[in-house]
């Protein structure tokens, strides 16, 4: 992109999605993009790769507070799926991991983010159905996987 701002260069060598990269081209500065940005898996996404290496600190923190976040969302995703602990249970793995409580390892963070990405490709096959209250149930399983994720994934 040669008439992309200084900063796109930044945020190339993160290794972002196609569609984010073209988004962002378009903001003069990262602190702009961020203001206008509506896609919050982006923003974590983004908040992740600058969050430090998978066993630091700030790692850490992250997960917490990514799940913090995803928890919010979790009582859609129940009320349409009582009996799937998937995603809960991937933000509890997550969040013992990084209380360091358990000797919970980040093998098995990956794991429960793999069932509860699971969980989120079932929901959002029901989205082609109900498309409205499908969507944010798969929403909740996705961000309950993407905190999961933020504990396992390399910076």
């Amino acid at each position: 992109m040669p008439d992309a701002p200084a900063w796109i260069a930044r945020l190339e060598a993160l290794d972002p999605c196609h569609d984010a990269r073209v988004w962002a081209s378009a903001y003069p500065s990262l602190p702009a993009a961020w203001a206008a940005c509506e896609r919050g898996d982006w923003m974590l996404w983004l908040a992740g790769r600058l969050s430090g290496p998978p066993e630091s600190a700030s790692r850490r923190r992250f997960v917490l507070a990514t799940a913090a976040c995803a928890e919010m969302s979790l009582p859609l995703y129940e009320a349409r799926w009582p009996g799937d602990g998937r995603p809960r249970s991937a933000l509890d793995v997550a969040c013992r991991w990084a209380r360091r409580e358990g000797g919970v390892t980040l093998a098995d963070v990956r794991t429960a983010a793999d069932a509860a990405g699971a969980a989120s490709s079932a929901a959002a096959s029901s989205a082609a159905a109900a498309a409205y209250a499908a969507s944010a149930d798969a929403a909740a399983a996705s961000s309950a996987a993407a905190a999961a994720r933020a504990a396992s994934s390399a910076a």
